[in-house]
């Protein structure tokens, strides 16, 4: 099937594809605090297993550069970002007032490293779609993204910065329409808010509804204005299955891509979908979770695919495993090798946990429903939606190497993991101020004067206003490669949660 955009030669599932696989050593360092069910140790073991499982050497291995701030302003008020690089531990009794205004406190604490925590995962999204435009990779993996809450002015459900945007918003420079899809229990608020009224990114989400965070997502929201049937909802309820989760994802993402016809697809694949974790209440397996990321890499389209949720974080890392196999054309074994994190997954050491038996409250009626419904929605989208830019952004440009390393250049090192590429961020003509200095800034402002600039999602209000492209500057966010993938990381947290 003709699925338009950047699409790959058809394939099998089993042919391998190109996989940048994009990974900080130092983000399980970071730790939300005492008895918070989000825990960034959940990655160091994901890419703990990666390596004792040898997919590692099978991927190109990137640190992302962190995001700077001027890429998260992209989409990020610009008051908010100050406050998020301003905030510490030691300092929140000086930001009482900010702390409410932005909803920092409580699901989302202050704690140390906050702001780095936040531009290593959204580095490491931005740096995937770079990748991707670029053709360097079929497919971009950051298990640390995918915080898909996060709003422009707000934190939200353990989201500061939502990296799902601003990945987005880089796909954009070189796609006409991007795809976004989200598998986590929890409704994909923040994504679907920032694009609502555009048709140029469609948004679907897969979630449970009803009393339940953050309490959107109803099937009857499917967009506005121009946006009007581009966001899908489908409202789900406790105990879900695989065989009744893949009787809706499947016929719905199948007529989505031959609608839409996007030109790169985004992933969100939060775990807390899955049997048996701490905050979900679905009984979705390993495989069946993992046939979502299957299906889609079927469709040859350039793919990033992201984290998010997920509280148990033993099946999180199995998950994660799991599917960057899948994204990788690799079927891994499902006996757990030995390695430092062994012990979380005892006593059976094994990749797949079998479903419990708790009872699946959706009804053959209610999924007949559901999917009838939204089939009926995407009939209405006659054809994939044109782009009427009277400038388009341009490409973004990769320097030439610095012949001056060549003497110390890594052999193993992709010739195009070291180059240097510079975010460009599009904006209307009418904003012409330059922006304050962030360090005279006083966060306490008013939020309606920090709104009164325009950013990138609200460019996309209107596809025919002007677009003016702002200069590169000569700082350039980058990716680089891990010098040593075979490292296991060092620490570990200060007591085992097997949660």
């Amino acid at each position: 099937m003709d699925i338009g955009g950047n699409s790959l030669p058809s394939a099998s599932d089993t042919v391998k594809r190109k996989v940048s696989y994009f990974y900080d050593p130092e983000v399980g360092n970071y730790y939300y605090g005492q008895g918070h069910p989000m825990k960034p140790h959940r990655m160091r073991m994901t890419h703990a297993l990666l390596a004792h499982y040898g997919l590692l050497q099978h991927m190109h291995v990137l640190k992302p550069n962190p995001a700077r701030e001027k890429d998260l302003c992209r989409f990020h008020a610009d008051d908010y970002v100050s406050f998020l690089r301003r905030i510490t531990p030691d300092t929140v009794q000086e930001y009482s007032r900010q702390l409410k205004r932005f909803n920092v406190g409580e699901d989302c604490p202050v704690f140390d490293g906050l702001y780095s925590f936040c531009q290593t995962y959204a580095g490491g999204s931005i740096g995937g779609a770079v990748k991707l435009n670029h053709q360097h990779c079929d497919i971009a993996v950051n298990w640390a993204g995918g915080l898909h809450h996060a709003k422009k002015c707000e934190a939200s459900g353990f989201c500061y910065v939502n990296d799902i945007v601003l990945a987005i918003l880089e796909l954009l420079k070189f796609h006409e329409r991007v795809l976004y899809v989200d598998i986590d229990i929890h409704h994909g608020d923040g994504v679907e808010e920032a694009f609502y009224i555009t048709d140029r990114v469609m948004t679907v989400s897969f979630h449970k509804f009803g009393d339940y965070f953050p309490g959107t997502g109803d099937i009857k929201d499917i967009g506005f204005g121009k946006g009007k049937y581009y966001a899908l909802n489908i409202p789900l309820d406790d105990g879900i299955d695989d065989e009744s989760y893949q009787s809706l994802f499947k016929p719905i993402m199948r007529k989505v891509m031959d609608v839409f016809r996007p030109g790169a697809v985004v992933l969100q694949c939060g775990a807390d979908s899955l049997s048996g974790d701490r905050l979900g209440c679905f009984n979705i397996s390993v495989k069946g979770h993992a046939e979502c990321v299957r299906f889609m890499r079927s469709f040859n389209v350039p793919l990033l695919l992201l984290g998010g949720g997920g509280y148990t974080i033993r099946n999180v890392a199995r998950c994660w495993c799991y599917e960057t196999g899948v994204a990788l054309g690799i079927e891994v074994d499902d006996r757990v090798p030995e390695h430092e994190y062994i012990e979380y997954f005892g006593p059976d050491y094994t990749l797949h946990v079998a479903p419990s038996n708790m009872e699946n409250k959706n009804s053959r009626e209610m999924l007949d429903n559901i999917r009838a419904k939204l089939l009926d929605n995407l009939s209405r989208l006659q054809h994939a939606p044109s782009v009427q830019f009277q400038e388009r952004p341009p490409d973004t440009e990769i320097p030439e190497a610095d012949e001056d390393e060549d003497d110390n250049k890594d052999e193993r090192k992709d010739p195009d993991d070291d180059v240097n590429v510079d975010y460009l961020r599009v904006k209307m003509e009418s904003v012409e101020p330059e922006a304050k200095d962030q360090d005279e800034m006083e966060v306490d402002k008013d939020v309606g004067e920090a709104d009164e600039s325009l950013n990138d999602t609200e460019c996309l209000k209107d596809s025919t206003l002007p677009i003016k492209v702002e200069a590169p500057t000569s700082e350039s966010l980058h990716t680089k490669v891990e010098e040593d993938n075979s490292k296991n990381p060092t620490e570990q947290p200060e007591e085992m949660d097997n949660d």
